[in-house]
């Protein structure tokens, strides 16, 4: 078992050295994001399954890693890589969801855009999601 413990948390290690290796290369918050937390990134190909992605998200290392996120995205407006273009979604709310992202935006000095997408980068508690 503590074997077990010991992989774990090497498996941690390493990709928080991945993901500040990258951070310290200065690079636009979506170029980071792609290659740490996207489909493909370093995150998601160390915990492939569900669980240990679920586990991995609960831990110091990712919580830093969202911080990188949070302050790259303080900086530049829109990424410069060809690679990853801007894509559209519509969402439908009820009039009173976007009367207050409307709210919180405009009191915390952001777009709704940049607001709604840091929304999106946060974890979600799966109990919280409601089944269809």
């Amino acid at each position: 078992m503590e074997l077990v413990q010991q992989q774990e948390e090497n498996r941690e290690a390493k990709v928080y050295r991945v993901a500040a290796e990258l951070y310290r290369q200065d690079p636009d918050w979506v170029t980071f994001f792609r290659e740490v937390l996207g489909v493909e990134g370093i995150i998601r190909q160390v915990f492939a399954s569900p669980l240990e992605l679920a586990r991995f998200e609960q831990t110091q290392e990712y919580s830093e890693i969202q911080q990188m996120v949070a302050k790259l995205r303080e900086r530049a407006a829109e990424p410069a890589d060809a690679r990853e273009p801007t894509r559209v979604i519509t969402v439908r709310l009820p009039k009173s969801l976007h009367e207050s992202l409307r709210n919180e935006a405009h009191d915390r000095k952001t777009s709704m855009n940049k607001l709604c997408i840091s929304k999106l980068l946060q974890m979600v508690d799966e109990k919280l999601i409601p089944n269809e």
